[in-house]
């Protein structure tokens, strides 16, 4: 593999700069944090323009044009560097807007933005850090020599192997930015099972062909990839109330299908369906849809099923009771889970459409399906994709792993089930009594860090996304809970005002390339909408994240 570049150094040098400005548009001066590699702001918020009657595309492209000289993108205005990805109106009337950056119409790998105007027409909030000045840059003259299919030969090559495609391999053309030479490159994604499951980020440079970057955005009992749909749709009946044993031997209620005097693991309540497959130890998905003939499943062999099957309702009633989020992308994708996959499997992994549950060896990991925050956490990895969509590398790829804790924790305490702050406690080494993947309450207990002086700056673990999700699972745990850390005290707030200001973070003000410094300044901003600038709310975010080291 050619030498390796940064993918998100653009993302690591993001600091809090007390910057004060009032540019002729402003209304009021703005808090800023500054990207100090690229000297373009990360996070803008305050009252950035003044009241107006103008659609909200104009206020913000005004305000982006009238401000050209700070964010120095390229192109003769802003509506030519930023699309529009989406925009909806939010609870609190903010129109909220998601970006794309782009040069020359080519979109800037991990530049992705998010702006807020409120109901009164003023631009509160701009967060996500420009790439500036690649209107100037040389390496973008330059022709592009390999083609779309070369990359991805390039990256099979690279990978060592050759896969067994459940999707086509894609390639698009990026501007790739790592903070000092831009080039246009292939982002390339692999997405198989066999020989063993895989979700491969490549970043192809288009002139040389040289290999910039690569990681594995599927990992180890929380993995993300990328396979086909499942079936079962057309399956037409009435609903009944199941009844089963789980993975730990519990008893559960459940609705079922029933169809011809069979009933199925097919739940048509909840947005587009719930819907639970057998994948009978094989690795195809996704498998056979769950049939049982009395409607009582208590059979060892259903007890994963049993679990798939009501922890993925149990999620979906949570986002939607809490934040009426009908399913993960907002819009009632239908929840599908395969269980029973492969041998022994000691993973599970969200593959882009659907849930795959190993049943584990035994001694490293049970049934995966029966740990409600590992369900909970690998469908909130879902919410996140079609939401921030984070690089899962670096910071950025440590703030996705800790969303999917934090929400993965607040899911089994919304449902009472056991609850408590380690995270794969019921299915990680069942001969080990008090054992988990993490504590989010304690991270050095399982030997992650729990403040930023102490971060992990690796190249493992795609840069620490596991490791140093401790140090944000620290902040989030004191910002519910209170405590004094590092001689910091902060005032708990509860895990509903913890998860209504981490939903808002990162559904609205996260962005794909955000480290710990914006998720600071988006998360105080987030409490700032729900509760006021000054209320204890806000105070406690600040302190929580004073606590862990992140400014």
């Amino acid at each position: 593999m050619g030498k390796k570049k940064n993918l998100l150094s653009i993302g690591l040098s993001v600091g809090l700069v007390s910057t004060m400005f009032a540019p002729s548009s402003t209304f009021a001066a703005a808090d800023t944090n500054m990207n100090k590699e690229t000297g373009t702001p990360s996070f803008v918020s305050g009252k950035l323009t003044k009241a107006s009657s103008q659609n909200p595309n104009e206020v913000l492209f005004d305000y982006l044009n009238d401000q050209k000289s700070m964010y120095k993108f390229s192109g003769s205005s802003a509506q030519d560097a930023f699309q529009i990805i989406s925009k909806e109106k939010d609870d609190l009337g903010f129109t909220v807007f998601r970006l794309q950056q782009l040069h020359e119409g080519t979109p800037v790998y991990g530049s992705t933005q998010t702006a807020h105007v409120d109901e009164s027409g003023v631009l509160t909030a701009v967060s996500g850090t420009v790439i500036p000045d690649l209107g100037s840059k040389k390496e973008l003259k330059k022709a592009t020599k390999f083609k779309k299919q070369d990359a991805i030969k390039k990256a099979e090559k690279d990978l060592g192997f050759s896969p067994s495609y459940e999707q086509k391999p894609e390639s698009n053309l990026v501007v790739y930015a790592d903070g000092e030479s831009p080039t246009y490159a292939y982002h390339v994604t692999l997405n198989f099972l066999s020989p063993e499951p895989g979700n491969w980020q490549y970043i192809i440079d288009a002139t040389s062909g040289e290999v910039l970057t690569s990681f594995n955005a599927l990992h180890e009992a929380k993995k993300e990839g990328v396979g086909k749909p499942g079936g079962g749709g057309a399956i037409t009946g009435t609903i009944q109330t199941a009844s089963g044993t789980g993975v730990l031997g519990d008893q559960k209620t459940f609705n079922t299908l029933l169809s011809s005097s069979t009933y199925y693991l097919k739940d048509t309540t909840r947005g587009g369906g719930i819907f639970t497959y057998d994948a009978a130890n094989r690795t195809k998905l996704p498998g056979s849809l769950w049939t049982d003939a009395d409607n009582a499943f208590n059979a060892s062999y259903d007890a994963a099923a049993v679990d798939a099957h009501y922890y993925a309702g149990a999620t979906y009633d949570y986002y939607k009771d809490v934040f009426n989020r009908d399913s993960y992308d907002g819009n009632g994708a239908p929840l599908e889970s395969t269980v029973h996959y492969g041998r022994n499997y000691n993973n599970a992994f969200w593959n882009g459409s659907q849930m795959v549950y190993g049943d584990g060896d035994g001694s490293t990991f049970v049934s995966l399906s029966g740990g409600e925050d590992v369900v909970a956490h690998e469908l909130t990895h879902a919410v996140t994709d079609t939401t921030a969509d984070l690089i899962y590398q670096n910071e950025s790829g440590a703030l996705n792993e800790s969303m999917s804790d934090v929400f993965g924790t607040l899911v089994e305490y919304h449902d009472n089930n056991n609850p408590d702050w380690l995270i794969g406690e019921d299915i990680y080494t069942p001969g080990t009594s008090g054992d988990a993947l993490r504590s989010m309450s304690d991270p050095s207990q399982f030997g992650d860090p729990d403040h930023y002086s102490v971060r992990y700056t690796g190249t493992q673990d795609n840069g620490g996304v596991h490791i140093n999700s401790g140090i944000m699972n620290k902040a989030a745990y004191l910002l519910s809970e209170g405590g004094t850390f590092y001689g910091v005290s902060v005032s708990g707030i509860g895990k509903d005002k913890l998860g209504a200001i981490y939903y808002r973070t990162l559904t609205q003000y996260l962005t794909a390339s955000s480290n710990f410094s914006q998720m600071r300044a988006a998360a105080v901003q987030a409490a700032t909408d729900l509760y006021g600038s000054s209320s204890s709310e806000v105070q406690s975010v600040k302190q929580a994240f004073n606590a862990v080291g992140v400014q």
